[in-house]
């Protein structure tokens, strides 16, 4: 009698938890912003190295975005899911000698320091050799980088002369790091007065006094068919380069230090560039475009991953007191805007974010022109890095 009734109690516990297990979603809409996308993209990429859409581990900068949002929510939460994700990130695209899978040195592309701020991260956990030495070939690389005449890092070895907004977050948040990390005394400080020159050289030659905004590239040379033949500037705002700037300034900041004579022209740099960004800004959905000035223009759309950035930078700069608080308001608006406007969750819980750009640059093959009608027909998907990464990061800005 009592091994029946036993039975029929496990059997009803069996029962009761399998219900419960397809009740459950992958990702509990009881959590905040921050965890729901970081639990969704994980869910989407269950390895790091996939959250570029890549197919098999490759070296980019995207990861190194979300990767940071969840160095935060591990710090605030301690789930060890979130760092487990970092570490195999780190696993996978650093061999055992320290090099690092798909990345060439001799290319000089400022995009590939991003990820070594994940190094920078697991080093200071782990203590690995094979990290150490990831992190000084990178660094290396700063040292070989070819520069303007007055000493701008170019883009990439194969874009001689050109300055791109994009290279000012791929490139300096690691260099200021890895500087406060590594180096001493007047080798630092030569760092961090480089570091802060490549700030004033793009607000000297890519920052249009009319309206603000930073136009997305220069070319010293003035060779390019996208370059201005008088100014070197390339035609148009681009969303998510002037995106890229200003996550640069405020992520440049938490390593340069307190009494550089840069910081607070940096701030100031913020001040002006997030006076621009809310001009800007659409009144109704609290969004901003993928090409900023001109919204009204056939094909022009709100566009993901520049909404997420301007937000990120303005509440960051808010709660860092860089910016006064009355600057939140337009912060929160343009956030509330992401969640209303773009953001769609699926049966599972798992949490979407829409209508991000995928990629834009100038020159190349097929060759890029910076006009009005490239940068709105690139393509769009959901679920960018370069978006669901400032989303996360500005949520956790928002959840203090």
């Amino acid at each position: 009698m009592f091994l029946a009734c036993a039975q029929t109690k496990t059997a009803t516990a069996a029962k009761t938890s399998v219900e419960t297990s397809k009740s459950e979603k992958a990702v509990p809409s009881n959590l905040k912003w921050s965890e729901r996308m970081m639990l969704s993209e994980m869910h989407r990429f269950p390895k790091a190295w996939m959250l570029d859409f890549s197919k098999s581990p490759k070296w980019t900068y995207p990861s190194a975005i979300v990767l940071d949002g969840a160095e935060q929510l591990y710090n605030k939460t301690g789930k060890k899911e979130y760092y487990d994700y970092i570490k195999g990130f780190g696993e996978d695209l650093i061999k055992e000698d320290g090099t690092i899978v798909t990345y060439e040195l001799e290319k000089y592309n400022i995009d590939m320091l991003n990820s070594g701020n994940v190094l920078l991260y697991l080093y200071e956990k782990e203590k690995k050799e094979k990290y150490l030495k990831a992190l000084q070939t990178l660094r290396l690389q700063i040292d070989g980088q070819p520069r303007t005449n007055e000493g701008s890092f170019w883009h990439k070895k194969i874009y001689p002369f050109q300055v791109w907004l994009d290279g000012l977050y791929m490139g300096m948040p690691f260099y200021a790091h890895y500087t406060k990390d590594f180096t001493k005394g007047i080798d630092a400080a030569k760092a961090y007065d480089d570091i802060v020159m490549q700030f004033d050289s793009v607000q000297k030659n890519l920052l249009d006094k009319k309206t603000g905004l930073l136009y997305h590239a220069w070319d010293e040379s003035r060779k390019e068919a996208w370059a201005n033949k008088e100014t070197g500037l390339s035609p148009n705002f681009w969303g998510r380069a002037m995106g890229w700037y200003g996550m640069a300034m405020v992520d440049v900041l938490d390593y340069l230090p307190k009494d550089h004579p840069g910081r607070s022209r940096i701030i100031s740099y913020i001040k002006s560039y997030s006076d621009a960004v809310i001009k800007y800004q659409d009144k109704k959905s609290g969004l901003w475009y993928q090409v900023l000035d001109n919204p009204l223009a056939n094909g022009n759309y709100e566009e993901a991953t520049a909404s997420a950035m301007f937000v990120y930078t303005m509440i960051k700069s808010v709660n860092k007191g860089y910016l006064p608080k009355s600057y939140k308001a337009a912060a929160k608006k343009g956030y509330n805007g992401i969640i209303k406007n773009l953001i769609t969750i699926d049966e599972n819980g798992v949490v979407n974010l829409n209508k991000c750009c995928a990629v834009a640059g100038l020159g190349g093959k097929p060759y890029r022109d910076g006009s009005y009608e490239y940068y709105v027909n690139e393509e769009i998907r959901s679920n960018d890095g370069k978006g669901t990464g400032p989303f996360i990061l500005a949520s956790l800005e928002f959840e203090k």
